[in-house]
């Protein structure tokens, strides 16, 4: 079954955020920690999206507002639930039993921590329960099954799904495991659900009991493999790491999957959201940050980083760049090596090659930034605009105090300090008169070697 055929049923997506995830060693929350720039909640709400899910239940622990809000941030029209006890998946699960009511067709189980579950995932374990089955697990084949739940099957078919603790030695031989996320059938989720109890070795609710309590029910489990990457849970700053490195490299996959040009991908590191037009190049060792796009033709050289910018057609940054948030680019710019842009826009064509800092202005087409520039935009209280007309030449070690503008065509002389408007086509030129005195320099020298000899 395609996911064109589970489009027409509707789907409940319950995410589990209760945990707290105190092996992080950290005071955020587990599953506010972020891989790709974006918080491992929102990674597997965006999942549960992908795979049809119309309606989001967030379950969270008592007083975790920050978690809530990051979900809502996400998935605006998530109903938010809490878990005011910790006694076990199942019991989490019910607290969202309203939503549950509601009657979906669907109901797909995903915990948090586990933000590199695909959406093509989870549209298959749709799909089983719109082929029939009752409950659907997932499951995955690890190096060492140690410690995971095993997969207790008859033919294909899911008999149980045992915790660790409580398997037999033989059933401990199955190398097939438990991945944790599961599928309901809407219809009966609730049955099922209530009851399943806490006869168990941690007296907890096990959501994996829910598998034998179906087949008792006379209904089908089934099981769907994947591989362990999708079932990957965050407890440690390691697997936090771990991961992070799994998502680069799919999202170096699909850069170049679509037609961008990675010269050394390993040193490349994406945001979850950075958007790439066609035949742009990515040289190594660049950095993007989250809210970048980058568009057709564009090259991005080495030792770049990039925020919260738009980089046009043909476009050119670096080596050694850093564009800020709000920096906007348009086609043919060219930003060069120890250049910094923030909340500026450079119109088409123009050029800050070398040893710049353009923040808070407007650079018009054509103009050109001369090396050690800056904008002074910032008094110590208040940010200021600069505004650079079309076709202007800035000179170098130009210091622009903000607000100013430089009109179209104008002229700024090299080492200028510039503190007032400048008409377009003029020539401006705002530095100390020079004064060159004979014999000075011997003098100053004979000056200082006194005042060394004296000091002994």
């Amino acid at each position: 079954m395609h996911q064109s055929e589970t489009s027409n049923r509707s789907c409940l997506a319950i995410v589990l955020a209760a945990g707290e995830g105190t092996r992080m060693r950290s005071s955020l929350p587990k599953v506010l920690h972020a891989i790709g720039h974006k918080s491992l909640v929102s990674h597997v709400l965006t999942a549960a999206k992908k795979a049809g899910g119309a309606e989001i239940a967030v379950v969270v622990g008592p007083g975790r507002d920050d978690v809530a809000k990051e979900a809502k941030t996400t998935a605006p029209g998530a109903g938010v639930f809490e878990q005011r006890e910790r006694l076990g998946t199942a019991h989490a699960v019910l607290a969202a039993r309203d939503a549950i009511a509601k009657g979906a067709d669907d109901i797909l189980v995903m915990f948090a921590d586990t933000p590199l579950v695909r959406a093509e995932t989870l549209t298959r374990l749709r799909a089983a329960i719109a082929a029939g089955a009752a409950v659907t697990a997932l499951g995955f084949r690890p190096k060492d099954p140690s410690g995971y739940g095993r997969l207790v099957m008859k033919g294909d078919e899911l008999i149980a799904i045992r915790e660790d603790k409580d398997a037999s030695a033989e059933e401990r031989k199955i190398v097939l495991c438990n991945g944790g996320l599961m599928a309901l059938a809407g219809a009966s989720a609730l049955k099922i659900l209530d009851r399943i109890g806490n006869d168990n070795a941690k007296g907890e609710y096990y959501l994996t009991d829910a598998v034998a309590i179906a087949r008792d029910l006379g209904l089908k489990a089934a099981v769907i493999e994947t591989d362990e990457d999708d079932v990957r849970g965050i407890n440690t700053k390691a697997q936090l790491a771990e991961a992070e490195a799994v998502l680069q490299q799919r999202l170096r996959a699909a850069a170049m999957e679509a037609g961008v040009t990675l010269i050394a991908p390993e040193t490349v590191f994406l945001s979850s959201d950075t958007v790439f037009g066609r035949d742009v190049t990515v040289e190594p060792n660049v950095v993007f940050g989250p809210g970048v796009t980058i568009e057709d033709g564009a090259t991005i050289r080495s030792f770049s980083h990039l925020e919260g910018a738009v980089v046009g057609k043909g476009a050119r940054v670096g080596p050694f760049a850093r564009l800020r948030p709000g920096a906007k680019l348009g086609e043919d710019v060219h930003i060069g090596n120890f250049v910094e842009v923030k909340a500026a826009t450079f119109e088409d064509g123009a050029k800050a090659n070398h040893l710049a800092y353009i923040g808070d202005a407007r650079v018009g087409a054509k103009a050109n930034i001369g090396a050690g520039t800056i904008t002074c935009n910032y008094d110590g209280v208040n940010k200021h605009h600069t505004d650079i007309g079309a076709g202007a030449f800035i000179g170098t070690n130009s210091s622009l105090v903000a607000p100013v503008k430089i009109g179209d065509g104008a002229y700024v002389g090299s080492g200028s300090v510039v503190t007032k408007d400048v008409p377009a086509d003029a020539l401006a030129i705002a530095r100390g008169q020079q004064v060159n005195k004979e014999g000075g320099a011997a003098r100053l020298r004979e000056l200082y070697n006194k005042m060394k000899k004296a000091k002994g």
